[in-house]
């Protein structure tokens, strides 16, 4: 397990360091405005990056949709880094709205500012402003945008309140929401050491959830039917209840800036 690991981790930096001149070629001829074919090809380093680890089993259930191009605000639940590779094997593009610290990374940082993903700091009501301004523009562009809504990571593995920021944006930009359900990643990346440990991601799409006819004050509603959705999953996969899932049964309280659903990390 030691020189697996070892050689894992090897992988994973070429990977990295290859990708970076790749996606800036690529991001030179792109003349979409969405930069859609440059965020394409970030995503597909995450799913090389599933691919050369034999630790990461990846499996996918429910159905995609049949047009990459219609926009959604894709929601999912969070309970590592590891959810971004993980979700970047689904086969369309959506820009992924991560905590700053995350951008200030070197190559990393790059390659996510290269594939045109969103910085917020959550400290910052500007920049929180900027990032709906660019969801918005993203969205108007036929290109989904990525949030999750807990804000940060799960650390029992139980799903905790959703934000209703992200929601709000789904019904004021009259596109539906695309509810994810995410589990295994916590045990993908090694929480101590450097070792990894054979691990099961799954990942399953759920059907859009329309947002027509709603207003800015369903989002609550909403936000519950999604979050309810993604508990009730890995409930199901888990073999539990929902209640061993649920991290904050009953807590109705909303927000109103979709930044504060950001939190890839």
């Amino acid at each position: 397990m030691t020189i697996t690991s070892a050689i894992t981790w090897l992988a994973l930096a070429v990977l990295v360091l290859l990708w970076l001149p790749l996606l800036a070629v690529i991001r030179l001829f792109d003349r979409d405005p969405a930069l859609y074919t440059t965020g394409r090809w970030f995503r597909r380093l995450g799913w090389v990056m599933t691919r050369v680890n034999p630790a990461w089993q990846v499996e996918i259930s429910g159905t995609p949709p049949a047009d990459p191009r219609r926009p959604f605000v894709v929601v999912a639940n969070h309970q590592s880094n590891a959810d971004i590779p993980v979700i970047s094997t689904l086969p369309w593009e959506m820009k992924w709205v991560g905590k700053a610290e995350l951008f200030r990374m070197p190559v990393i940082g790059w390659l996510m500012r290269l594939a045109g993903d969103m910085p917020v700091d959550r400290g910052d009501p500007r920049s929180r402003s900027l990032v709906v301004r660019r969801a918005r523009y993203y969205l108007e562009r036929h290109c989904s945008v990525m949030f999750m809504p807990e804000g940060t990571r799960s650390r029992d593995g139980r799903v905790k309140h959703f934000q209703d920021g992200a929601f709000r944006l789904a019904i004021e930009a009259g596109v539906p929401v695309l509810p994810l359900a995410v589990d295994g990643t916590a045990g993908a990346l090694p929480a101590r050491g450097w070792m990894f440990g054979p691990v099961r991601c799954r990942v399953h799409v759920f059907e859009p959830v329309e947002t027509t006819g709603l207003m800015a004050d369903h989002a609550p509603e909403l936000r519950e039917r999604v979050r309810r959705q993604v508990v009730d999953k890995l409930a199901e996969w888990r073999g539990v209840s929902p209640a061993d899932v649920d991290g904050a049964p009953g807590l109705e309280e909303a927000t109103n800036s979709p930044a504060d659903a950001a939190g890839a990390g």
